[in-house]
């Protein structure tokens, strides 16, 4: 037979409703009290039943977490975030991987709902406000990680600045005389590519002979990179610098680039990619990169969480935008 909180109070020698205080951290209850009960629940063994707690409460403990891909150390280090600062606030994140799938995201999104998660927080695929305002106009709070104003919603949202990050990246290769850059990025569908393609072209519009030439490729992974980065070394012309939508493509076009060792990386092609995710600094050539704050982003992203719950969250801290950093290493030449 399972314990119940009744068998903790007779236990204790406290009633029924210092047991809930304690469990709820809340009240004034005494240190002794405290102890008492504590010490019952681990000799009974009880465990409280959260799905009850839950039913009462209308509201679960969990907030919910929908990245693009799970396997991608960007998302890894925002979902490391935003479990440090959860846990902080009494919550726990419930982690989960759309694959860039609409319809897994909606599934994702309809289950949270059905589960009345205190949050949702999302880096959407695509489209997907109408999913998103559902779930907001059924309680459930909704923040927008990696995305948000600049779609059109009017969702609360943390972001970087991806547009300046493409600029951040290209501009200090032009300086040093690159003039042939390649963009390596895709889907163009996904606003961060777009974004970070459209950055790299106003830096190449600021000088007059330099050009952009767009590789697309279907996925932002080291496959991908390495498919884009043969391409590239079979070109009979080879372009100066390659910007990489991101740090996994960079990764597999520098494997492309010099695994034959007739690419010499920077000197024949320099290289940018990124997030600065962990293991960029330790690549055979040292990966130059555009840094995001993954970790901050997911800390905030809670934060703002917690804050409407609380009522304290206004419309003018609802959205924030953090600034890139170029992160400059060996792969650039600089």
């Amino acid at each position: 037979m399972a314990v119940t909180i009744r068998d903790v109070a007779a236990r204790a020698g406290v009633s029924v409703g210092t047991v809930s205080n304690v469990l709820n951290d809340r009240g004034s209850v005494n240190e002794a009290t405290v102890a008492a009960v504590r010490g019952a629940i681990r000799s009974l063994g009880y465990v409280r039943n959260d799905a009850a707690r839950q039913l009462r409460a209308g509201r679960s403990r969990g907030i919910g977490l929908v990245v693009l891909d799970v396997a991608n150390p960007f998302f890894a280090a925002v979902a490391r975030g935003a479990e440090s600062r959860a846990a902080e606030g009494g919550r726990m994140i419930l982690l989960a991987s759309s694959e860039q799938d609409t319809d897994r995201e909606n599934a994702y999104l309809e289950l949270f709902l059905e589960q009345r998660l205190s949050g949702v927080l999302i880096s959407p695929t695509g489209d997907s406000h109408s999913a998103l305002h559902r779930l907001r106009d059924a309680g459930v709070p909704v923040v927008v990680v990696d995305g948000g104003a600049e779609d059109g919603s009017t969702l609360p949202s943390v972001s970087v600045d991806d547009v300046e990050g493409g600029h951040l990246a290209v501009a200090p290769l032009l300086e040093r005389g690159r003039r042939r850059i390649v963009f390596v990025g895709g889907p163009l569908s996904t606003r961060q590519v777009a974004d970070r393609l459209e950055g790299a072209r106003r830096a190449i519009a600021e000088v007059p002979d330099a050009q952009l030439d767009v590789v697309t490729r279907g996925d932002l992974t080291v496959l991908e990179g390495r498919a884009a980065g043969e391409q590239i070394r079979e070109r009979r012309l080879l372009p100066d610098a390659v910007f990489a939508a991101n740090d996994l493509l960079a990764v597999g076009i520098l494997q492309a680039l010099t695994m034959t060792g007739n690419v010499r990386v920077p000197e024949d092609v320099a290289l940018v990619g990124y997030d600065d995710i962990d293991f960029a600094s330790a690549t055979v050539v040292p990966l130059t990169s555009v840094r995001q704050p993954a970790e901050m982003m997911g800390r905030t992203a809670v934060d703002l969480i917690l804050r409407y719950g609380e009522g304290t969250l206004s419309g003018q801290d609802a959205a924030v935008r953090f600034r890139p950093e170029l992160v400059v290493r060996a792969s650039s030449g600089g």
